[in-house]
């Protein structure tokens, strides 16, 4: 390994660190990143790993592949909170050597290949995102991995052996990568690269890209894959198809039944949010897409990357449930066709700096006056990690200021990348610091000492999916269904607890603990309810019966 190697490995190296840095800097927030981390600590706990569960009722919402990596790791390291968030944050950094292994794949220089993946690694939606436990980081990297795999296979001729050698190699890649989408996140994997490259032959009239896909060979490793956990989990809870299939996607997709409305516009805000560091290229790329050669025998992999984009955006505003990670799939395929013409421009490292320094501002700000309008004092350690963010990204606007950039170099992109991997952490940290806490890792530590074997444990009027990680327990729940509603369905006959249930159950109890929502605790004393206040984090009270 020659000099020059050793210091573009040293770079990566030193990006991964500071990408994954920030594993244990906070505690798991509810929802999303409790849900997330609690089905596998129960899948490794009980030994199942096909029938996925949470607060150990049945929860077929997503497929397992992220469970099954999360249970390994826990495995390996320990139930904690950075092995729960491993996979997530690994999936999302392995997005921008995946950017940049493409466009170098594709024939573009270096500086072109850095440009990509700072575009990428600057950028807000994904950088806060990615920080973030959601199954998106996972489905994104394997659905644009297969993108790319399949626009590499297009590159290469089947005139000659090894020309259908290799695109043989990037379609088996490719099906591969399409499988793990989809035990990632379900058939929203097959549907939105089928409906791209349906588009694209409908925009070149030509049908010839169908005899490139190597179907025969291709489906049976997506079938090897994919196939065995869909039909396992059939076969042990005949319920799975109608439930996953029918109401986690086309309920999903054309009700509101999850209650996740957004306007119209709501996911083109969030791209032109996502693009703020490279705002002004945008208009040299379209100048340069208007002015492009387009190809006449050669397959169009720049047409088939805006098509992606197009009918990812279009896809998920036409749908009825809407939350912002949805279009984590643009991100890195936009990065690929920005990445030409932010090379060109050498002021855009700078200006993309300036815009990192701009945000930590205004987010320091919002953190720092939503805190104040909830409460009198100021978190120290919001104001620390805001600190910590906008030291950084002064540092880094600063040396990109004064840098002296030359011709065709990657420095510049380089410590944009590396600024954002440092900055993005330490902004979700103040994040998780704003009151209440989204977090039920207080409340478990505070009740920790009251607990023994036979403590029975109770949630009333609330789910806070973060308690039973941190109780490493189950909680039974009073007054409330939410998403557990199918899996509770599963129980059997047994009627679903009520507060009043609850009450009735509390007085009989000996060894108790309940976690209650603040509304209702109120009530409960006014009932006569028997019970010693532990504490409170603002989201939930927990009393003892003891």
């Amino acid at each position: 390994m020659d000099l020059l190697q050793l210091r573009q490995w040293s770079v990566w190296g030193v990006l991964s660190l500071l990408w994954l840095a920030a594993l244990p800097s906070r505690s798991l927030m509810d929802p999303d990143e409790g849900r997330y981390a609690e089905i596998p600590r129960e899948m490794l706990d009980s030994g199942d790993w096909v029938t996925p569960h949470l607060n150990g009722v049945k929860y077929f919402e997503k497929p397992p592949l992220q469970y099954w990596m999360t249970a390994a790791s826990y495995r390996l390291f320990g139930v904690n909170e950075i092995s729960s968030r491993l996979w997530a944050m690994l999936t999302s950094f392995l997005c921008l050597p995946l950017v940049y292994g493409f466009l170098r794949s594709s024939g573009e220089s270096t500086a072109v290949a850095w440009s990509g993946t700072g575009i990428l690694a600057v950028s807000p939606f994904f950088g806060l995102i990615g920080q973030i436990n959601l199954l998106d980081q996972g489905f994104s990297f394997f659905l644009v991995g297969a993108v790319f795999a399949y626009l590499l296979a297009q590159r290469h001729t089947e005139h000659l052996p090894e020309g259908r050698r290799r695109r043989h190699h990037w379609m088996l890649l490719c099906w591969a990568m399409l499988a793990l989408a989809v035990l990632s996140k379900g058939i929203a994997a097959l549907v939105l690269p089928g409906a791209t490259l349906g588009l694209y032959m409908l925009f070149k009239r030509d049908l010839s890209p169908l005899k490139r896909l190597h179907l025969g060979t291709g489906f049976a490793l997506f079938a090897l894959i994919c196939l065995p956990w869909f039909a396992l989990v059939q076969y042990r809870n005949p319920e799975f198809a109608s439930f996953f299939f029918l109401h986690e996607h086309f309920a999903r997709f054309l009700t509101t039944v999850h209650q996740r409305t957004q306007p119209l516009w709501f996911f083109p805000a969030l791209v032109c949010i996502a693009l703020l560091p490279v705002a002004l290229s945008v208009p040299r790329w379209i100048g340069a897409w208007q002015r492009r050669k387009q190809p006449t025998d050669a397959f169009d992999a720049n047409l088939f990357l805006v098509l992606w984009c197009t009918v990812v955006l279009v896809f998920f505003s036409a749908s009825r449930s809407k939350l912002a990670p949805y279009i984590l799939p643009m991100m890195p395929v936009l990065a690929v066709l920005l990445a030409r013409p932010v090379a060109a421009d050498r002021l855009t490292t700078t200006r993309a700096q300036l815009t990192l320094l701009v945000i930590v501002a205004v987010m320091g700000i919002g953190l720092a006056t939503s805190c104040w309008y909830r409460q009198p004092e100021l978190p120290r350690a919001l104001a620390l990690w805001v600190t910590l963010a906008m030291v950084i990204a002064l540092a880094g606007w600063l040396a990109s200021r004064y840098r002296k950039p030359a011709a065709d170099e990657p420095t510049g992109w380089k410590l944009a990348a590396l600024t954002a991997a440092a900055v993005y952490p330490c902004l979700i940290a103040a994040y998780a610091q704003l009151p209440p806490q989204r977090s039920g890792r207080s409340l478990a530590d505070l009740v920790a000492e009251h607990l023994s074997a036979q403590t029975q444990l109770y949630s009333v009027g609330q789910f806070r999916h973060t308690l039973p990680f941190y109780l490493q327990r189950t909680l039974q729940l009073y007054g409330y269904t939410g998403e557990l509603e199918f899996g509770l369905q599963q129980i059997g006959d047994l009627p679903r607890p009520g507060i009043q249930d609850f009450l009735q159950q509390w007085r009989d109890s000996h060894d108790a603990i309940a976690f209650i929502h603040p509304r209702l605790f109120d009530e409960f004393k006014a009932a006569g309810m028997p019970a010693r206040v532990l504490g409170s984090d603002g989201r939930s009270i927990a009393v003892a019966r003891q």
